[in-house]
């Protein structure tokens, strides 16, 4: 029998994803509410029931609303939204975070889908706090550009109507509450709050995360060789990841590290560059935030839950 998947949210940016990386797939059943049902909780709760796997790709609250629906103990979820990110009970999604956690994943009834902005930073900070390399405390900064599609169908809108004359760059979370703000926190293992400084720039997806390090103020100030190393032996632990480490280049400009080069897949690039002599370094990730960043994540996980 085919397990039967159901999106909750289909008909928005990261359910028509899911529903297009899902098409031609013969060993699942999608399962979707009538059209004329959409709007009703009754069918809601009736599908959500149903189904083997039901991907939240819902507002928060929207998302809470659904858990409270499931009314059995089968039914195993994958919430999308920023609800259950930090929650107690709920795995992290984010498979290739440590070598443990692919298996925490499968053996989840709840996963947190990660947003597209931590994943980059957590990927490279993480190895770093883990080995000692980067204290807990210290001060990070991340910044980065995505493409206008991580902004929802208004944003969307707005720039397909605006077409050329879209901002180029546009930055945001100037209030530095940044919704992202608490998963990049808690899972690249800092013990204070990050600043987030994100932007979006004139293309449909894809996005790049930078994080500039200041080493010279540690006593032991870790040499870009040491960063890299660190950071290539954690992916190298993991089997069957989808995060690739570019060898370690002093290079002025690279052309690979294009934001929409991995647009369309699952795949994230690490790099490190540093200059040694200023004891600065640059933490770079490259990967789709429709892709790793959202809906690809969401597959990768539905995989793992499933045993597939």
């Amino acid at each position: 029998m085919k397990p039967k998947i159901f999106i909750d949210g289909e008909h928005g940016t990261t359910g028509l994803q899911i529903r297009a990386l899902l098409a031609e797939r013969s060993d699942l059943e999608i399962i979707s509410i009538p059209t004329e049902r959409r709007k009703e909780t009754a069918a809601r709760g009736e599908f959500l029931n149903a189904a083997d796997v039901a991907i939240l790709c819902l507002p928060d609250d929207a998302a809470k609303e659904s858990v409270s629906l499931i009314a059995n103990d089968t039914t195993k979820v994958i919430d999308a939204s920023t609800a259950h990110r930090v929650a107690e009970g709920w795995a992290y999604g984010f498979a290739e975070m440590d070598k443990d956690q692919a298996k925490a994943i499968a053996s989840a009834k709840r996963v947190a889908n990660p947003g597209c902005w931590p994943q980059g930073p957590i990927a490279t900070l993480r190895p770093l706090v883990t080995s000692g390399l980067l204290p807990a405390d210290f001060p990070i900064t991340v910044n980065g550009i995505s493409g206008y599609s991580g902004g929802g169908r208004p944003m969307i809108e707005d720039y397909v109507a605006k077409g050329e004359e879209a901002s180029e760059f546009l930055p945001y979370g100037l209030t530095l509450r940044h919704k992202h703000v608490p998963e990049l926190r808690a899972y690249a293992r800092l013990s204070h709050d990050p600043i987030m400084q994100p932007a979006v720039g004139n293309f449909a997806q894809g996005m790049i995360t930078v994080v500039p390090l200041q080493l010279g103020s540690l006593d032991h100030v870790p040499t870009g060789a040491e960063l890299h190393a660190a950071i290539a032996d954690h992916f190298a632990a993991i089997k069957g990841g989808v995060v690739e480490v570019a060898p370690y280049a002093h290079s002025e400009r690279m052309p690979e590290i294009n934001p929409e080069v991995y647009n369309g897949t699952n795949r994230m690039k690490v790099y490190v560059f540093a200059n040694d002599k200023r004891a600065q370094a640059l933490l770079l990730a490259v990967y789709d935030n429709l892709g790793k960043g959202a809906s690809g994540a969401a597959v990768q996980n539905m995989d793992l839950m499933l045993g597939l």
